[in-house]
């Protein structure tokens, strides 16, 4: 898939875990997420965790350079999960985000899910990510999957 961004062409696809730029986005993305919330309370992928049939794992890529990633876990029978929805700093503000969401939705709809479900974080660093999810319709739900009610975290769903 390619998009149009204000500072060029996006292209969203599958991420080669062996490609060390991917190593360093996910690097990038957990360090990010470290002072969010207590170990416990972030669910944040490792690479190791990415090599697993049941997640796919999809990067942006601008000029040569891994701009953002977005996957999807399977949670249940036709339940999707996003994971590592993530833009870098250097082109937040550009439409990424709501390109690689729509990439993933696309994804989610071609593999017959009925439902997709994510989990974020509630300080002021996830405000644009919850209000992107609840501009695409994501509605507030309980904790799903192996999650369970936690004050540094909030879920969100969407039916396809």
């Amino acid at each position: 898939m390619s998009a149009s961004l204000s500072s060029g062409e996006v292209r969203v696809v599958a991420a080669d875990l062996s490609d060390p730029r991917v190593a360093a986005l996910l690097a990038e993305h957990l360090a990010e997420m470290e002072p969010t919330a207590p170990p416990e309370s972030r669910h944040a992928l490792t690479l190791d965790q990415f090599r697993v049939p049941w997640v796919r794992l999809w990067v942006a890529e601008l000029d040569g350079a891994l701009v953002g990633s977005v996957a999807l876990k399977e949670v249940g029978p036709g339940h999707l999960e996003i994971k590592t929805m993530r833009t870098s700093a250097a082109v937040r503000g550009r439409g990424l985000g709501r390109v690689l969401l729509a990439h993933a939705l696309g994804e989610a709809r071609a593999s017959g899910a009925s439902r997709v479900s994510l989990e974020t974080g509630v300080v002021p660093l996830f405000d644009a990510a919850r209000a992107l999810y609840t501009s695409a319709g994501f509605t507030p739900c309980e904790p799903f999957g192996t999650y369970h009610p936690d004050r540094h975290s909030t879920f969100l769903t969407l039916e396809l």
